[in-house]
């Protein structure tokens, strides 16, 4: 399991952070995950899912590790691991196969955080992750593309990177993990990319950031979903569009009189899959002439 990994990470923790909470500010617990997720070597996995689900828990006083999470998930559209996906993450067959589904990882992770005591009566903390992937990229869009419903504190973070890279300094390159622990004087402990090893990397080099007396704050978030009267007249004005529709043919018009172009939504979300419909005098330099846009059903739906 991840005990002896954790264990190491937490015995080569920096000292306490100076002042009695350096640069911890606002927040009491700081949580760092780093996921790990279905690949191929050269391409993109379409869709990418999440395999490996790990935690660490920081005391932000204290600088002590708190105690670890993981869950290994099982993927649904590709449940196979490649053989470049096994070597680099170091995940076998077998792990995801008696792994859980993406929503009960993110219960248990959620149960994990309030059988600490960290979510409860309002708690101050923030996710932690090294780079903006982690939960503007990879758990987002696997919770639009599967439906599932995720904790609203994933939906804004501590980019450690960003603070790393203003206390250090590297001339606007960007830095990876193992690079960025050396640099701040620490010892890597246990495999890189596996995201258990990674996320306990990480939270060491937090705990040097506030030993430092690092300002630690948020820097990355997700738009915040528009407010129920905004959505429902965006549904009504989407009503409205579909009552003045006037046919051309077997086709749509558009503000301008003529057949309307369309499309199929690619990008995973609720809309994926669904036909879209904008201006028909569309131009790649000129862009649309008429402010036409309807989405329509799923890719069944006629396009032009």
């Amino acid at each position: 399991m991840f005990a002896p990994t954790f264990a190491v990470a937490a015995a080569l923790a920096p000292p306490p952070p100076r002042g009695g909470g350096g640069g911890g500010g606002e927040f009491d617990h700081f949580v760092v995950v780093d996921f790990e997720a279905t690949c191929e070597r050269g391409r993109r996995i379409y869709p990418q899912e999440i395999i490996e689900f790990p935690a660490v828990l920081v005391d932000a006083a204290t600088g002590r590790l708190v105690s670890a999470f993981r869950a290994y998930v099982r993927p649904r559209h590709h449940p196979r691991l490649t053989d470049f996906c096994r070597e680099l993450t170091g995940i076998a067959q077998g792990d995801v196969d008696a792994g859980v589904g993406l929503a009960e990882a993110l219960l248990r992770h959620d149960e994990w955080l309030r059988a600490a005591g960290v979510v409860e009566g309002g708690g101050r903390f923030a996710v932690v992750t090294w780079g903006d992937a982690d939960c503007r990229t990879m758990l987002e869009q696997e919770c639009r593309f599967k439906g599932i419903a995720k904790p609203a504190y994933f939906d804004r973070w501590v980019d450690l990177r960003v603070h790393f890279e203003a206390a250090f300094g590297r001339g606007g390159r960007r830095v990876k993990l193992q690079e960025a622990v050396r640099a701040a004087g620490l010892e890597w402990v246990g495999r890189l990319h596996c995201g258990l090893d990674d996320a306990c990397n990480t939270a060491r080099l937090l705990v040097e950031l506030l030993r430092r007396g690092v300002p630690i704050s948020i820097t990355g978030s997700l738009p915040a979903a528009p407010p129920p009267l905004e959505q429902a007249r965006k549904q009504q004005q989407q009503q409205e569009m579909q009552q003045l529709l006037v046919p051309c043919g077997a086709a749509v018009c558009c503000y301008c009189g003529v057949a309307s172009t369309g499309g199929v939504m690619a990008m995973p979300g609720s809309t994926q899959r669904r036909c879209f419909y904008g201006c028909g005098n569309w131009t790649a330099v000129s862009g649309a002439t008429c402010p036409f846009f309807l989405m329509g059903g799923v890719v069944d739906c006629p396009i032009n």
